[in-house]
């Protein structure tokens, strides 16, 4: 996907109503209140794949800045850890991204927020950057 693709699908996002049920949709993935989208799949050497992904998360995160200005860098480490250590019931999509995403890039666009996220969700699998539209305020 190029960058105007990028960008013609954050807008998407931002535009359309969020799905009545969970699940898979042709713009990605999402649930009553949230979706998610991927931009860029990354294979390769762990360092390489995760230096490209931020590289396509920053690229784009400069884009945006032009439009809604510069954005919070939101750590999810405390997320994932009160979900975890103290079993704090977090809400989607932030308690799925807590799992794969260590922080992201986050704008508060109207009544919505949107994110760009790089997401690892193991070992064998590609580094992802995430587009993310949510209502639900980050926890």
């Amino acid at each position: 996907m190029n960058t105007a693709e990028q960008l013609a699908t954050i807008d998407g996002l931002w535009s359309r109503p969020f799905p009545a049920d969970h699940g898979r949709s042709a713009a990605g993935w999402g649930g009553p209140g949230y979706v998610v989208a991927e931009l860029t799949r990354r294979h390769g050497a762990r360092e390489e794949a995760e230096d490209q992904a931020e590289a396509d998360r920053d690229g784009l995160t400069a884009l945006l800045d032009g439009r809604w200005g510069e954005p919070y860098r939101f750590s999810l480490w405390s997320v994932h850890t009160r979900a975890l250590e103290h079993g704090e019931e977090i809400p989607e999509p932030w308690d799925w991204l807590s799992a794969c995403a260590q922080d992201l890039h986050l704008w508060s666009v109207g009544e919505r927020w949107v994110a760009l996220a790089v997401a690892h969700q193991g070992d064998d699998s590609p580094y992802q950057l995430l587009a993310v539209v949510t209502d639900v305020a980050p926890p």
